[in-house]
């Protein structure tokens, strides 16, 4: 148990070290940029109490916000995501399999977990830039990199899955 939390800060460390320090810094054509972190928040076993998960999404939140200097934003998004992620596994999975297993290709299938991936990184990202925004004046420009870090951010958590799968 405790091996397990361990493996878990040491994702949570890792995860917002890269964020920070690299993708943050990432901006294709202006306008996508990939949330990688959010990738521990998707990855835990679907038993688990969706208090605990939001502790986790709080805490993985601060601290991309502590090191980003982006005050809320970050907790906000993640906890909305730790929140939504049990009503998105019960929409995408079968009520046999989903006692505890982790969500990925492998577990889910293809199309679910490519339907579940988009679900949670879309509400993910809505929240994220709805409010750095803050205005509906730029709907179109809001809009635009809502669906482009949500699909940037898939194609990066697919190849982490293809590069974990491999192992």
């Amino acid at each position: 148990m405790i091996l397990n939390y361990l493996h878990k800060v040491g994702w949570l460390v890792g995860l917002a070290l890269l964020q920070v320090l690299i993708l943050n810094n990432v901006h294709i054509a202006g306008y996508a940029t990939p949330f990688l972190y959010v990738y521990l928040i998707l990855k835990f076993e679907s038993g688990i109490s969706r208090n605990v998960l939001m502790l986790w999404a709080f805490a993985l939140g601060l601290v991309v916000d502590v090191f980003s200097d982006t005050p809320g934003l970050n907790v906000s998004s993640t906890v909305l995501l730790a929140f939504v992620r049990p009503f998105y596994l019960r929409l995408f999975l079968s009520r046999d399999v989903l006692e505890s297993i982790v969500p990925s290709f492998r577990t889910m299938g293809t199309s679910s977990f490519l339907k579940y991936l988009f679900a949670c990184l879309l509400t993910h990202h809505f929240m994220l830039f709805v409010l750095e925004f803050f205005s509906f004046v730029h709907v179109g420009s809001l809009l635009l990199r809502i669906l482009s870090s949500t699909l940037l951010t898939m194609a990066c958590v697919m190849a982490f899955e293809g590069i974990r799968k491999k192992k």
